[in-house]
């Protein structure tokens, strides 16, 4: 197995398990997450929405016919949830110690490293 494979294999895990992970605290309104939404001014409907769309960008992201759209799709969520970090949440949101932002930071980052490892995938045929 070549040394690409691996690594874009690693990216996809990552990103999936992280898009995953958040959405225990999505689906069942935790505190937090709500706390979050409600500051953007989307509570309920933000929060549920965004987590349908993240569980579908990680199933997307694993499977190889629709890898490039889960691969585009988690980077613009993270673009959304790093804005909306600097710009109305914060970084540090309800004493998370900035996990969640350093969260969406190992997403974006490692969804932006796939777009480059696959970018010559992304041709129109």
């Amino acid at each position: 197995m070549e040394i690409k494979h691996i690594i874009t294999w690693v990216l996809r895990l990552t990103i999936a398990i992280i898009l995953l992970q958040t959405l225990y605290f999505k689906f069942t309104a935790h505190p937090d997450s709500v706390h979050i939404f409600s500051a953007l001014g989307v509570e309920p409907y933000g929060r549920i929405g965004l987590g349908i769309v993240e569980l579908l960008v990680a199933i997307m992201i694993l499977l190889p016919r629709t890898k490039l759209i889960g691969m585009l799709s988690s980077f613009g969520i993270m673009v959304g949830a790093i804005f909306s970090h600097l710009l109305v949440i914060g970084i540090d949101v309800s004493n998370d110690g900035g996990t969640l932002f350093s969260l969406a930071l190992i997403v974006m980052a490692a969804s932006l490293l796939l777009i480059f490892i696959h970018r010559n995938e992304f041709v129109v045929r």
